[in-house]
């Protein structure tokens, strides 16, 4: 079945994929999940927030920009050792990817870069998959972060190019391909996805998938996140978002990009456990957890709430060396 991966997709025909009713579009994903991955498994990833708020950014959802009054408290970057004791804790949990996440508009060289290569090394070395979301991104960052053991570097697309400018205006569309392109060349794999709910249309949404199905090399993780609406921010007062948008965007990702890990992202605590199981019974094979309840600063369920749904469901968390074979099954 390789030959199915494609990254030539038209706008048209995603868009006959995306609008399909909603029963027949599932089936057709459940069937390409059950081509390449095995539908049991679901990578559970554990998502820390190393350095928190004061970001110049004005990205619309966001809690963390410097600029809104959402009373988030600012914190300095966290030590090496408190990130790799909560790493080891989150494997110890079943975790097999840890993502360390910073409130920064871009990587900048300096002591704190120092720093997060040294945790990156410190949780890599613990045989955990290590993730990074720091901002944008040089070649030579890139190439840095790769030498010190990082798997993987999430930077998402957050909507469509045509919609972005009324999300974010202090960076563009563009300059997310570019780290994305820089985080290719540096051979870490790419993590990159998006938010619905930002007031975008199925437009904007099906162009925002075409980008990344289109890209050189499908991304290897694909989160699909729902606006989690934080007091304070432009955005805080959007109707939250229908679970079956999620699911039919989930869908959809999977039938495009089969090999991609679909993470279902923000908006899981605002989810029913029916609604979550439709996701992953469209494709979603990746949740984000966490230690408290809380994914960087929004709610997301409790470790025991998402146990007990995998008892429920017969879901299990995907072992490490599992979740790097992402090859088509006979």
């Amino acid at each position: 079945m390789n030959n199915y991966i494609k990254n030539d997709w038209t706008v048209q025909e995603i868009e006959n994929i995306y609008h399909q009713p909603l029963l027949e579009l599932v089936y057709q994903a459940a069937t390409v999940h059950r081509m390449y991955h095995k539908p049991d498994e679901v990578q559970v990833c554990t998502l820390l927030s190393v350095k928190t708020g004061g970001c110049p950014e004005d990205c619309s959802y966001c809690g963390q920009a410097a600029r809104y009054h959402t009373g988030i408290t600012v914190k300095s970057l966290m030590s090496k050792e408190d990130v790799v004791a909560i790493a080891q804790r989150a494997k110890d949990a079943g975790s097999s990817r840890f993502c360390m996440a910073a409130a920064w508009r871009e990587v900048r060289d300096n002591r704190d870069f120092e720093n997060i290569l040294q945790m990156v090394e410190g949780v890599n070395d613990l045989g955990l998959e290590v993730c990074c979301t720091l901002g944008m991104l040089t070649e030579s960052q890139a190439q840095r972060l790769q030498e010190a053991g990082l798997h993987a570097y999430n930077h998402n697309l957050d909507t469509s190019k045509e919609h972005y400018e009324e999300i974010i205006t202090t960076r563009t569309f563009d300059n997310r391909l570019d780290t994305l392109t820089n985080v290719r060349k540096a051979g870490i794999t790419v993590c990159s996805g998006g938010i619905i709910g930002l007031g975008e249309t199925h437009a904007d949404r099906i162009n925002m998938l075409h980008t990344l199905s289109t890209l050189p090399k499908h991304p290897e993780s694909v989160p699909v996140n729902a606006l989690a609406r934080v007091k304070g921010t432009p955005l805080a007062d959007l109707p939250k978002v229908d679970s079956w948008e999620m699911v039919r965007m989930i869908a959809t990702a999977r039938i495009l990009m089969p090999q991609s890990m679909v993470r279902l992202s923000a908006g899981r605590a605002e989810m029913t456990t029916e609604e979550q199981s439709w996701c992953f019974m469209a494709g979603a094979n990746s949740i984000f957890t966490s230690e408290s309840e809380e994914l960087l600063v929004t709610p997301n369920p409790r470790l025991d709430d998402d146990r007990k749904m995998f008892s429920l469901l017969g879901l299990k968390p995907m072992v490490k060396e599992k979740s790097s074979q992402i090859t088509a099954k006979a």
